[in-house]
């Protein structure tokens, strides 16, 4: 058989998709529903936690989320925290770090901390047939963890280490530029300890910060899984029920409402690309005008067939990722533009960035613009309900912003109601230039030039 033989017996995409009289027709989406086979039961136990325990049988596993709300105004504090998620798993008064692997090993379970400026968390996913050997451990962390000296000395070497070079990415610098130039010294800005603080944390530190702050008042558990609702919360009061404290858990302070304003240049000396990081208020998924705004971001530059990616990827090349997308913070939401380009383009960028904030105000999005972000939308919040853990993700988001699961039931009806008119009304509101403001990290004496003649930037 010869080569072209072999060639003629497939057909390209190209032939796929098309017939003697032109291109096939895409069929119709069908109809999409979130999930309805979900049973919840939402209770705070007496120590005050709340669990929220919803059944979905479709394997046999159970996702795992804890949120402890764990803010502090301690300049130590991020560095403390840092490390206590990084050795809370390490070893207890009756398991060491090795036993607790083991354990969860055997049942097919995992457990992980991390921590942020707003709260500590605790992930995990295993077999339900496990979930009770899961949550005992979860429970011995949360009471007995002992941050043994061995293993506090090597993680806090690793984490100088990794947090030394995390500190010199352009992401990171351009993420803590954009912190500050939005909230100052607010405790939502310390997102990256200094690497010279954590050196200094100490074993007694790390288990004071855990007597003071990993509390059950005011944290959340969420467990997603083929065991009833009832059962998994009487499992949690067994192997969480000694898990108490004086007060509540921290959350971390309201923010002030982000203005619109100039760029801020700032200048990393011989860098050859340029971060932007733009950023406006918006408002919370509770709010009557979220749908709308959601299907205009994606419009902007939410996912790939935006207009912003359309103009500085596709067309002009001036970019190879831009991505405009919604940050949670207390209480409310901030759009969150970011792009990286070459130093040379810059101005450039920047320009038709602004141009396509504009053009959102003049020449509002269509219907065929909307229908395809709506479909776009539809879909993502299917598939991030598809799995226990992304279930677990998602009713955990929502609990803590004070919503539940009949409010994304309705979401989807609203996303599907949302008009033309009630999405450019959204454009027009939050998508004008000047309600826009941000950082562009890279090398001042080479984009200086430009971008201050270019105007509405900060030079340094």
């Amino acid at each position: 058989m010869t080569e072209s033989t072999v060639e003629r017996r497939f057909r390209t995409a190209e032939e796929i998709g098309r017939t003697e009289i032109g291109p096939r027709p895409l069929p119709p989406l069908g109809e999409q529903n979130v999930a309805t086979e979900v049973s919840i039961v939402d209770r705070i136990l007496d120590n005050g936690l709340r669990v929220v325990a919803a059944r979905r049988p479709t394997v046999p596993l159970v996702g795992m989320r804890l949120f402890v709300p764990f803010a502090g105004t301690d300049a130590k504090h991020p560095a403390i925290g840092e490390l206590l998620a990084a050795t809370v798993t390490t070893g207890t008064g009756r398991r060491s770090r090795l036993q607790i692997a083991d354990e969860l090993a055997l049942v097919g379970s995992s457990i992980s901390a991390t921590v942020d400026p707003e709260r500590l968390s605790f992930s995990g996913e295993g077999l339900a047939s496990g979930l009770d050997v899961q949550l005992d451990v979860l429970g011995d962390l949360l009471t007995g963890a002992s941050y043994p000296e061995d293993e506090l000395l090597r993680e806090r070497e690793r984490l100088v280490n990794a947090i030394a070079l995390a500190r010199s990415e352009p992401g990171t610098i351009a993420r803590e530029a954009l912190q500050k130039h939005r909230y100052g010294d607010h405790p939502f800005t310390k997102e990256v300890p200094l690497h010279s603080d954590v050196a200094e944390v100490s074993a007694e530190q790390v288990r004071a910060l855990h007597r003071g702050n990993l509390l059950p008042r005011g944290s959340i558990l969420v467990l997603v899984g083929d065991v009833e609702p009832d059962k998994m919360i009487e499992l949690v009061a067994d192997k969480l029920g000694g898990w108490r404290g004086e007060g509540s858990a921290t959350p971390l302070p309201a923010l002030p409402e982000l203005k619109g304003g100039d760029l801020r240049l700032v200048h990393r000396a011989g860098a050859v690309q340029s971060q932007f990081r733009l950023s406006t208020q918006a408002v919370p998924r509770g709010h009557e005008k979220y749908a709308a705004l959601q299907l205009a971001n994606l419009v902007y530059c939410g996912y790939f067939s935006s207009r912003l990616v359309e103009n500085i990827r596709e067309d002009k090349g001036f970019t190879y990722s831009a991505r405009s997308a919604f940050e949670y913070t207390p209480g409310n939401a901030t759009l969150l533009l970011d792009a990286d380009t070459a130093s040379d383009v810059s101005a450039a960028a920047l320009l038709e960035i602004r141009y396509e904030l504009g053009r959102m105000v003049v020449s509002p999005p269509t219907q065929a613009e909307v229908d395809s972000a709506r479909n776009y939308l539809i879909g993502m919040q299917l598939i991030a309900e598809a799995s226990q853990a992304g279930l677990a993700n998602t009713l955990l988001s929502l609990t803590a912003f004070g919503l539940d699961f009949d409010w994304l039931r309705a979401h989807q009806r609203r996303l599907a109601q949302v008009t033309v008119e009630e999405v450019a009304e959204a454009a027009r509101e939050f998508f004008a230039p000047d309600a826009w403001t941000g950082v562009v990290v890279g090398d001042a004496d080479a984009l200086a030039g430009t971008m201050g003649a270019l105007g509405g930037v900060v030079l340094p």
